[in-house]
């Protein structure tokens, strides 16, 4: 067994390192990616290693990057490309909807798309406006793309990994908060989970309570808090919002009569809503009360000053469960 204490920022870096050892044609693109080694140091030390070739610094153009890496997954290589942060991406949304999540379908499965689109997102770093986004929706909304977002070191090693050997175009979220947050214990000779599905990370009877990414940590520090009321929730991180993996979620809900989902994107028609369409419909007799949703209020990310009043914290989901029980 090889342990050792990483961030998420760092097991990001071990990962690709490792899918580039494995396979010589998984190469990385994006804006200062190289010399720099990314903004937030995800990719340092991998130009240096692996040459200009196999980790290209691109120009300030995102629908050039992503443009560019379709004609080379079609040629067979794996791209990996990266928006430097969430609220950069849009130049990039026509080629990501148009090109990238429909050629596999255009073609009938003969021009495979195994790229991954890295995305730092979510807020809570005090940055400026454009640095602090959740588009988690509009792409899970859109056939063809696969959604997945890391909440932890451990998952952030094995995912990322994972979404470079997929076939399919990945939008591989990552919650930049987390980044250098919180260090774990990362075993590389472990069996990881499969990729798309969810996991239980804390058992409770009382309520289930929905997360991914950046709230996972915020729904166990509520988990902790509600415990020394007497209240017990169980805690699932989706990991994967397209396709939503149900099944642990729906046992859970059958067990426990009640969902709280929280997300820092705004709650209209975010993933709350969807999750609490398929709770209703499958778990319908089972409710003791209406699935309820967390999250930002519907408005632009605001000023940094003031973005930790728009993000859902503990006393926001702990009113959630309170009006959950006393439904």
């Amino acid at each position: 067994m090889s342990t050792q204490k990483v961030t998420l920022a760092k097991s990001l870096n071990m990962g690709l390192r490792r899918a580039m050892d494995d396979d010589p044609k998984v190469l990385l693109m994006g804006e200062d990616v190289g010399k720099l080694g990314g903004v937030f140091r995800i990719t340092d030390g991998l130009q240096k290693d692996f040459g200009e070739d196999r980790v290209i610094d691109s120009p300030l153009a995102e629908s050039g990057i992503v443009g560019t890496a379709v004609g080379m997954a079609l040629r067979g290589y794996r791209p990996v490309v990266e928006i430097q942060f969430d609220g950069f991406v849009y130049p990039a949304y026509d080629q990501i909807v148009c090109q990238v999540a429909k050629m596999s379908y255009r073609s009938k499965g003969r021009s495979r798309m195994p790229m991954v689109i890295r995305i730092p997102y979510g807020g809570g770093i005090g940055a400026v406006e454009h640095h602090s986004e959740s588009p988690e929706a509009q792409f899970a909304h859109t056939p063809g793309l696969k959604v997945v977002t890391c909440s932890n070191p451990v998952d952030g090693y094995w995912m990322i990994q994972q979404a470079i050997a997929c076939d399919d175009p990945v939008i591989f979220l990552e919650p930049k908060r987390q980044y250098h947050a919180d260090k774990a214990d990362l075993d590389t000779t472990a069996t990881p989970a499969p990729l798309f599905t969810s996991r239980v990370v804390r058992r409770g009877t009382d309520v289930t309570l929905l997360a991914y990414g950046p709230m996972v940590k915020t729904a166990m520090k509520a988990a902790e808090a509600a415990a020394t009321e007497g209240r017990s929730l169980e805690v699932i991180d989706l990991r994967t919002l397209s396709p939503l993996d149900m099944a642990p979620v729906l046992e859970s809900v059958r067990r426990t009569g009640r969902a709280v989902v929280a997300h820092e994107a705004h709650v209209n028609l975010g993933l709350g809503a969807e999750l609490s369409a398929r709770i209703t419909e499958q778990c319908f007799y089972s409710l003791e009360a209406p699935v309820l949703r967390v999250g930002g209020f519907d408005t632009p990310y605001p000023a940094s000053r003031i973005e930790e009043d728009f993000l859902p914290d503990l006393d926001r989901v702990l009113d959630a469960v309170d009006r959950s029980m006393e439904f």
